[in-house]
């Protein structure tokens, strides 16, 4: 297969320390040019991470006829406008999540994109490492019985002002940032949508942001908890509860890329650890993307479902509000 020529919008920390390595070793993934609004810091990002074209800034990259698709590295208030203007140069587009920060702004995008007819897919990385495929298998084949609870958490402590994880006008905060990953992991495990919702948040006094928040997501028959926070010490877990055993994801989000990892099982038969991988991810999830792109299927996680986890988003900040249950939808 030809490899798919990659651009990237910024010189993203996220990018540098996570996502490039991997790339440089796939041989359909060839990222080629990086731009940032500094044509200095773009050239010494690409020569530290052996991306041969920078440019000073993005409409510049947008404009290389020879890019096939995007990577957006951006801010969370920036998505919107670069998924569009991508889309308008004919870019297919993989940007980090939240693709937006309103579920309108979502339904906007994949409008945009099927006009212009190009790819669109938020990035949530995690669905391709092997170990939650496993995990989703385990729970479908009925390993833990029927499934009755869902729980999952998701911390770190980030207290710097600069920082846009705590910038309300950045769209930071804790479930925004992270909240994403714990209700999209419960609708990926279970298969389907949350029917309501109910919210506790904490906001930071000084910042505005939800420094720690609580949801719980009611699927019927089955109950999805997540606490995420920004202020409390490192931790990320999710386990799945079912009528006869349980299944833990150690390290749901996070996955080091280059040791296995255990997918933790307890039923009526006894205890294992499943081990999956080592795997990488992020180039587990550019490779899906752009076999995608080569092959004209649609993006291995459709920007539906982006739409659907907003939703759940929009839904648990409409709580917050309200005090009490709150429709999704």
């Amino acid at each position: 297969m030809k490899p798919v020529t990659w651009g990237v919008l910024s010189v993203s920390g996220h990018y540098r320390l996570r996502v490039s390595a991997p790339l440089r070793h796939s041989e359909i993934v060839d990222v080629r040019a990086i731009a940032s609004r500094s044509l200095d810091r773009a050239r010494a990002a690409g020569a530290d991470m052996g991306i041969p074209r920078a440019y000073g800034s993005y409409e510049e990259l947008l404009a290389d006829s020879s890019i096939e698709a995007v990577y957006i590295p951006l801010p969370n208030h920036m998505h919107v406008e670069w998924v569009k203007k991508a889309a308008d140069a004919g870019k297919h587009v993989l940007c980090e999540k939240p693709l937006a920060l309103h579920a309108d702004e979502v339904s906007e995008l994949i409008e945009h994109t099927n006009k212009r007819g190009v790819l669109l897919m938020e990035a949530f990385m995690y669905r391709y490492h092997p170990q939650w495929i496993r995990a989703r298998e385990t729970v479908q084949i009925g390993e833990v019985g029927r499934v009755t609870a869902v729980q999952s958490s998701f911390f770190y402590n980030n207290r710097d002002p600069k920082n846009i994880r705590n910038r309300t006008d950045a769209g930071g905060g804790a479930l925004l940032d992270i909240g994403c990953y714990t209700a999209s992991s419960a609708r990926y495990l279970l298969g389907r949508e949350p029917e309501r919702v109910v919210s506790l948040v904490q906001r930071d006094p000084d910042f505005g942001t939800d420094r720690l928040t609580s949801a719980l997501l009611d699927f019927g028959d089955v109950q999805a908890q997540f606490t995420v926070g920004t202020q409390t010490y490192s931790e990320q877990t999710v386990t799945i509860w079912g009528s006869g055993g349980f299944l833990r994801v150690e390290l749901p989000f996070n996955a080091f890329p280059d040791v296995p990892l255990n997918v933790h099982v307890s039923n009526g038969v006894g205890s294992r650890d499943i081990a999956t991988g080592p795997a990488d991810q992020y180039r587990l999830q550019f490779e899906a993307f752009s076999r995608a792109l080569r092959s004209g299927d649609a993006p291995p996680t459709p920007p539906e479902d982006a739409l659907a986890n907003q939703r759940v988003l929009d839904a648990i900040f409409r709580s917050e509000k309200s005090g009490g249950w709150e429709r999704v939808g």
